[in-house]
């Protein structure tokens, strides 16, 4: 091994891409999102096609081989091996052509399915296969997946797409793959033309075998029923007989159809020709039928389909039980009735919206007729987007299952005859009765495939073994039905094993034959598809072996203990989203495109540390610090993650327990002790300024601290919140006295806003006072948002504990807790519950019940009636709202888009952005300084800088101010000034 990392690295040096042999890389590419782990030799970046050639020399030369790797979402272990993983996720991502006449694309393979379709999407095209990972999925890992998606019954699969692929054999020779005529194959295996010497030798060789009729017989007996849509068994010589040379056929011969599902076991491909299909119509309804068993669901499957839906997709109880506890789901749950056993989401569309509705009503008569379903919801407009998140949202919901047992993914791609899926299901649940298991049940019922997933503990010996006879078993019963044991996610290594059984020991022959003369040495992804090893091999967790359970400050006894939190993630890759996609899950990994600065990375380098710990404390690693470097802790995994992998809340223990072997570092300290810094400051305001603001002594401070010199300084205000409310309350903050009270509200005095940012507590107080309410100040400590966020786990618990006991006897429903700044208000509500010692977590959780933005707080006043448009101006106002990250998380830009569309004639225009690249003492950390610049470029800071001057920006956040004027030199306002101008207007 060392003598071949020498190697490797020999080879760096003559490299245009980067090539790795650390821990760090090899153990962050040791899994995808399948059950399997294995730790890589290396992992290479390419940059070029020459790049790969080397690459491909060098696993000649030294018996090693390559993985070729984009989004590392594949499901049977596709893209984990033991050799050097090819990640072309990085740099090979360009749409190369597009020839709108003849309807086709050309892109390099880590092009990412809907950054395509949003470019395709101004010529009026689009690609139309769509799995659940489209918006990270990339061209190159759906043509070796030959994924397919919940609108195949329409556009099929990626293969039906797939005209041309250029790549590179195990020779390093460029090949390029098309349609042939009779004659230019014949041309081919007889190598004239331009033909390379293994190029004609895998002509010759299909030449051969398919013009043989005991092979052609063999393999139309013994493959899956071609009635299957989906179907990924082996390779696809069934599919290559249909061709002009063999049974006399229209169709030219194109070995893509072989290449489509070979999972890169044949070639290494570099470009991609595509065909495209016009904008499908304009109209689309979703009809939602609900079912009171699984069974009724699957029959009215088949009635739907006779109405040709462009989707038929199953979600089942346990799916819809998960998206309960995630945040993000629960808002696109609004259509379910009671609690369904199954919903069938039936797509339905047409070139006007009656169109819709009539086949919508035509399908429900039908249904009720033969008394099946009884609630039948049909969504429209925005909707629809909210039910399909919902539905993609399944895989990585599953994780969300408490405990060691969860949804495997074993047998959860099988596919058969579309009219035998009821049968094959009630057959399916029968062989896991037997076993004492059950599946959750979703996805494609429209193409005869469900995910069927059993919950399996796969950290025992039985639950090992269990993973393999129930393998075994649906293998058998799949072969029963003549189905397809893969019918998009892939055979790898998870069903590679049974392909021998499915189409028998002849035609297993075959697919050998293929694979060797291909790849003769092989060097590209080798045990996948054949030569597979044991399918129970390999795995994530290890049948026996003693997990550790660490003691931790934080509470993680919702998940089990940490290990089970960071087990959380599957591998699903939601958070390699990019900029296009939108959110705010990763923020950094959207400008660097680097796995390591994903959540998934993240979560994986804390199980890893833990799973094989050596020491005492795993968190005393340098291989989780540089892994988390760059997260931010905005908190969108929390919500956008479909597993609710909380990074911010695992990195803030991991920082704590490194400090705890390691000591707190001087920045680190300083920035804790941000508050009590300034609180001294506080007493000459003037004097802090001054030191703030000159360039010479600024320097200095920025120098010691670590600091970036292109920050400036927060600078304090001349006077205090505190202070200020105490001298002004018994004059009513100079306001009119109201004629009754609406009540009690308790203002939490965040540190931010009491030091620095006093002017929008005053204005606070002034806007709660003058709309009726009793502003009451309680006395309470900082948040201890500065320790949390920077590990200082004993400092933030102590004043967390102190703030539950000063607090809980003084807020109610009636008169709630409310704050300014959303980074320390939500902490009372998202991180104290798990921060406080047990005897107070009761209190701390009630105090959570009772906190508020104070958007989400006149938002819910509004409801009331309480607040009316009559209290403000009726000028007109445009605003551009940039919402706060843990606000997107934790809560919502919905109350501050109703509160700042309260006056009139005010209109009120959310910017895209994700995090704003500021959070907190990060952008001001020297060494973070541009890649929390370059975040805010992705979207903010241009969104910002074309809007005219009489444009308002707004920002909750008081990082995010800070950020938007060092960025783009324009003020962003907070909601509650703007809303007590408006309201200053109208008295």
């Amino acid at each position: 091994m060392q003598d071949l990392n020498e190697q490797i690295e020999g080879l760096a040096k003559d490299f245009e891409g980067t090539l790795h042999v650390d821990k760090v890389m090899r153990t962050l590419y040791a899994t995808d999102a399948s059950a399997y782990r294995e730790v890589p030799t290396a992992v290479a970046l390419p940059k070029s096609t020459a790049d790969i050639k080397k690459l491909i020399n060098f696993a000649s030369e030294h018996d090693t081989s390559l993985i070729p790797r984009t989004a590392g979402t594949s499901l049977a272990g596709q893209v984990v091996g033991s050799g050097i993983i090819v990640d072309v996720s990085k740099h090979f991502t360009k749409i190369l052509e597009l020839n709108k006449e003849e309807s086709w694309v050309r892109v390099q393979p880590g092009v990412i399915r809907d950054e395509l379709n949003f470019f395709l999407k101004d010529h009026g095209l689009f690609f139309g296969p769509e799995t659940s990972t489209a918006n990270r999925a990339m061209i190159g890992g759906m043509v070796g997946n030959n994924s397919c998606g919940s609108n195949s019954v329409v556009y099929g699969s990626t293969r039906d797409h797939l005209m041309e692929v250029e790549a590179l054999l195990a020779d390093g020779s460029e090949i390029k793959i098309a349609p042939l005529t009779k004659e230019e194959f014949k041309d081919k295996c007889e190598g004239i033309g331009t033909v390379g010497k293994l190029e004609q030798q895998i002509y010759q060789q299909i030449s051969e075998m398919l013009y043989k009729p005991e092979n052609q017989k063999l393999i139309r007996d013994t493959f899956p029923k071609p009635s299957i849509p989906r179907r990924n068994t082996g390779y696809a010589l069934d599919l290559l007989l249909h061709a002009e040379p063999f049974d006399g056929g229209t169709e030219p011969f194109n070995f893509c159809k072989l290449i489509a599902g070979s999972e890169g076991t044949l070639a290494f491909i570099t470009e991609i020709k595509l065909h495209v299909d016009p904008l499908p119509p304009k109209y689309k309804g979703l009809l939602c039928v609900h079912f009171d068993s699984i069974d009724e669901s699957l029959r009215a499957n088949l009635t739907a389909l006779k109405y040709n839906p462009s989707a038929c997709e199953l979600m089942d109880h346990y799916i819809l039980e998960c998206t309960k506890k995630n945040i993000e789901q629960r808002q696109n749950r609004f259509f379910v009735d009671g609690d369904p056993q199954a919903i069938l989401v039936v797509e339905l569309t047409g070139q006007a919206s009656d169109e819709v509705d009539q086949k919508a009503a035509a399908l429900i008569q039908d249904l009720k007729n033969q008394k099946l379903g009884y609630h039948f919801p049909l969504l429209t407009g925005d909707d629809v987007k909210k039910v399909w998140n919902l539905r993609k949202a399944g895989l990585g919901l599953l994780s969300n299952i408490p405990g060691d047992a969860k949804a495997v993914p074993v047998i959860e791609d099988t596919a058969v005859a579309v009219e035998d899926l009821p049968d094959y299901i009630r057959d399916f649940n029968e062989i896991l009765k037997k076993h004492d298991l059950y599946s959750v049940h979703y996805a494609h019922a429209g193409s005869g495939e469900l995910h069927l997933r059993p919950i399996i503990n796969l950290k025992t010996a039985k639950g090992n073994q269990l993973f393999r006879v129930i393998a075994e078993e649906i293998a058998a019963l799949v072969k029963k039905y003549n189905g397809s044991l893969s019918g998009e996610h892939g055979d790898g290594r998870l069903r590679g094993e049974f392909i021998k059984y499915m189409v028998g020991p002849e035609s297993y022959a075959l697919l050998e034959s293929v694979k060797r003369i291909w790849d003769p040495h092989n060097i590209f992804n080798p045990g996948k598809i054949v030569d597979t090893p044991s399918m129970n091999e390999k795995l994530r967790y290890q049948p026996e072996h003693k997990y550790p359970e660490l003691k931790t400050l934080l509470n993680f006894d919702a998940n089990q203990g940490l290990l089970r939190a960071a087990e959380q993630c599957n591998g699903s890759g939601d958070c390699r989203k990019s900029v296009l996609t939108g959110g705010t899950m990763c923020p950094s990994y959207m400008v660097t495109r680097n796995e390591k600065d994903t959540t998934r990375a993240r979560a994986n380098i804390i199980r890893e540390a833990i799973t094989y710990m050596k020491e005492d404390n795993p968190f005393d690693s340098e291989e989780i610090r540089e892994v988390m470097d760059l997260c931010l802790s905005c908190k969108g995994c929390k919500s956008e993650c479909p597993s609710n992998v909380d990074v911010a809340k695992l990195k803030a223990e991991a920082s704590f327990q490194y400090y705890e072997s390691r000591g707190i570092p001087f920045r680190t300290r300083m920035i804790g002790n941000f508050n009590k810094a300034y609180q001294m400051g506080s007493i000459i305001p003037w004097g802090f300024n001054f030191f703030a603001r000159n360039k010479l002594f600024s320097s200095m401070i920025k120098s010691v601290m670590g600091f970036a010199g292109e920050r400036p300084l927060p600078l304090l205000h001349h006077t205090t919140l505190r202070k200020w409310y105490r001298h002004n309350r018994k004059h009513n903050f100079g306001l009119a006295p109201v004629a009754k009270s609406k009540g009690v509200v308790n203002l939490f005095c965040d540190e931010f806003t009491n030091l620095n940012d006093t002017e929008i507590g005053i204005q606070c107080i002034k806007l709660l006072t003058g709309l009726g309410y009793d502003v009451q100040l309680h006395e309470h400590d900082e948040s201890g948002r500065t320790y949390m966020s920077k590990g200082m786990l004993k400092q933030a618990r102590k004043l967390a504990i102190k703030n539950v006991r000063q607090l809980k006897d003084k807020i109610s429903d009636a008169a709630p807790l409310i704050g300014i700044e959303p980074s320390a208000i939500l902490m009372l509500r998202d991180e104290y519950p798990d921060l406080v010692d047990k005897e107070n977590i009761s209190a701390a959780e009630f105090i959570a019940g009772n906190t508020f933005l104070i958007d989400e707080f006149i938002a819910r006043e509004i409801d009331k009636g309480n607040i009316t448009k009559d209290q403000f101006t009726q000028d007109e106002q445009l605003i551009k709202l940039h919402g706060h990250c843990h606000q997107k998380a934790l809560s919502s830009l919905t109350p501050t888009k109703k509160m700042l569309s309260l006056p009139a004639n005010f209109t009120v225009h959310l910017i895209p952005s994700g995090c704003c690249g500021m959070a907190g003492s990060f952008g001001y950390e020297k060494e973070h300084y541009e890649l929390s610049m370059n975040i805010g470029e992705l979207v903010l800071f241009p969104t910002v800088r074309k809007q005219p001057d009489d444009v308002i920006i707004a920002a909750p956040g008081t990082s995010c101010r800070h950020q938007i004027m060092d960025g783009t030199q324009k003020k962003a306002l907070h909601p509650v000034e703007i809303l007590w101008k408006a309201m200053q207007k109208k008295m």
